[in-house]
């Protein structure tokens, strides 16, 4: 049987390296978008995701002004985190925090290759202040 995570255990489960799955609410009435991505999060803080500048991701969740994401383990036992809660803001990435993510994902090598690819392109660093939980941990 499953059973909900204490505040410190989910926060420490997302603070985790996992691919997170955003969803986003879309004006015309479809579902909404659900994209895996690479994110930043420190327990108590803000939820941190960079995306391109102008890319659908970025342009609904501008309008809808709020995100949900959800991370898991997918082998058994199971164990699951979604968080959603509103933007904080929306900002011209730095270098910093580009960095800050390929390091977590990627070993050195691997990281300074993809920043390079990065290099020159225009992304968005969005925040987001986790307000609504939901948590499941099938280990006991």
């Amino acid at each position: 049987m499953a059973r909900k995570m204490t505040v410190e255990e989910r926060e420490a489960f997302l603070a985790e390296v996992h691919v997170g799955v955003v969803g986003v609410a879309r004006e015309d009435g479809r579902a909404p978008l659900t994209v895996p991505i690479w994110y930043l999060y420190a327990p108590g803080g803000e939820l941190v995701i960079n995306t391109g500048k102008g890319s659908l991701k970025h342009r609904l969740i501008e309008a809808a002004g709020r995100i949900s994401l959800s991370v898991q383990v997918e082998t058994p036992p199971y164990r699951y985190v979604t968080v959603e809660g509103p933007v904080t803001a929306i900002t011209t990435s730095a270098e910093e925090d580009l960095e800050a993510v390929a390091h977590r994902y990627l070993e050195k090598e691997a990281a300074e290759g993809f920043l390079a690819a990065m290099a020159g392109a225009d992304e968005v660093t969005i925040r987001v202040r986790p307000e609504h939980w939901i948590s499941s941990d099938f280990r006991e």
